[in-house]
């Protein structure tokens, strides 16, 4: 038998081990205050602004695009479909036009998760109601942005997601600061709710800077025969980011996958997850990362949970160390609560090898080229699933982040 000291130790071994890491912020610093902003074209924004909206998959002229939702601040600006059976609203106008919305507000995400989510709910600053109705699919990939424009402001955002049965619905959604902004916080609650055999591909793209700190908090729940496809890019500057999505497969045959690919720049911190429980027969889950450090510091961490028989589950996270003072832990889990499950990892962290540079640098290619090549490679993760255009549109901010990468 286990003496209490013993019990005790294990558990706050076991408390570090889940805890998220990262600064704790004092909320405080930041202005829950922010300057009104009317609604406007996005054509009408400046050049720069527009060309941070770029690096996060936005196109201000809406083209090949279902929909698109827009908040500046704490002001949404732009909210539209453009196809029927879509549905784009701020949640604020969401939960006044919809009484059964409050079944859902809260159901994923516990509210008392930990002061982040509790600053969402009492200083919440509206966020995106994305919804397609049941049977009906995107022609083009809805889009949504959270723009910082104010300096010190904290955004507060509480996003709701819901594909009714049979629909199929692809999101593509940035979150940036204005180039005049130096720092903030970014607090964003997000619940995704898929019917039975709806589909949801939801693609997160990051554009911080350096003394911004992030922290996103969201979870899924799939139904019977349902997908949920999560990634997520961030390969510019940020202060710390924490973020640990769930998915809850409470149907048969749901699937979720989450795809993530980061840069951490010197002094950030990026800590970066997902947690998938696979709770009825022969669900399927999968987690792929790819990290890269230029000096910051990684912790990519996954874990999957099977509850149920004939699951089967895998992940997998590889790392690329650019600099002496980067930092990666990955941290794999795998847990299994009955017989029949078949869940399996694999991790590496490396460096690049000298070889490989002097081979494409006998090629023709600069030294800063051979390594951008390289870590262009690594990083090109081709999603199974995502649709051709909005492969596509990552590998478009792919390149254009490239730039600024180096």
């Amino acid at each position: 038998m286990s003496s209490s000291g013993e019990l005790a130790e294990r558990a706050r071994r076991a408390k570090d081990k889940k805890a998220p890491l990262g600064p704790d912020i004092d909320l405080s610093r930041y202005s829950s205050q922010a300057e009104e902003h009317p609604p406007m074209e996005l054509t009408s924004i400046s050049k720069s602004e527009q060309e941070v909206l770029a690096l996060t998959g936005i196109d201000v002229t809406g083209k090949n695009r279902s929909g698109t939702f827009v908040q500046m601040d704490h002001s949404v600006v732009c909210s539209m479909a453009s196809q029927e059976g879509l549905e784009v609203l701020s949640t604020e106008e969401a939960l006044k036009k919809y009484s059964w919305l409050r079944d859902y507000w809260w159901r994923a995400v516990p509210v008392d998760a930990d002061k982040y989510t509790s600053q969402a709910e009492l200083r919440w600053t509206k966020g995106y109601f994305l919804r397609a109705l049941p049977g009906v699919r995107s022609i083009f990939p809805l889009q949504a942005c959270l723009y910082i424009s104010q300096e010190g402001i904290a955004q507060n955002v509480h996003n709701m997601v819901i594909v009714e049965e049979g629909a199929e619905l692809h999101i593509i959604t940035g979150c940036a600061v204005s180039p005049r902004v130096k720092s903030g916080l970014h607090v964003g609650v997000s619940e995704f709710y898929v019917k039975e055999g709806g589909k949801l591909t939801f693609t997160m793209i990051h554009n911080w800077s350096e003394e911004v700190a992030v922290r996103p908090r969201s979870a899924a729940i799939v139904e019977k025969g349902g997908l949920f496809l999560s990634n997520y890019i961030c390969l510019q500057p940020v202060e710390s980011l924490q973020m640990y999505p769930t998915a809850y497969l409470e149907g048969e045959d749901a699937v979720a996958r989450f795809n993530s690919i980061l840069l951490a720049t010197p002094k950030s911190l990026l800590d970066v997850g997902a947690r998938v429980h696979l709770r009825r027969r022969g669900s399927r889950a999968e987690i792929v990362s790819r990290a890269v450090t230029r000096g910051g510091k990684v912790y990519v961490r996954g874990h999957l949970i099977g509850e149920a028989p004939l699951i089967k589950a895998h992940m997998e996270c590889q790392g690329l160390i650019l600099d002496e003072k980067g930092f990666i832990h990955a941290v794999p889990e795998l847990e299994g609560r009955t017989k029949d499950v078949e869940m399996s990892h694999e991790a590496s962290v490396g460096r690049i090898a000298g070889e490989e540079i002097t081979y494409l640098m006998a090629r023709g290619l600069s030294e800063e080229e051979a390594i951008a090549t390289i870590i262009r490679g690594f990083l090109e993760v081709r999603i199974e699933g995502l649709p051709p255009e909005l492969q596509m549109e990552l590998d478009r901010v792919a390149v254009a982040s490239e730039k600024s990468m180096f």
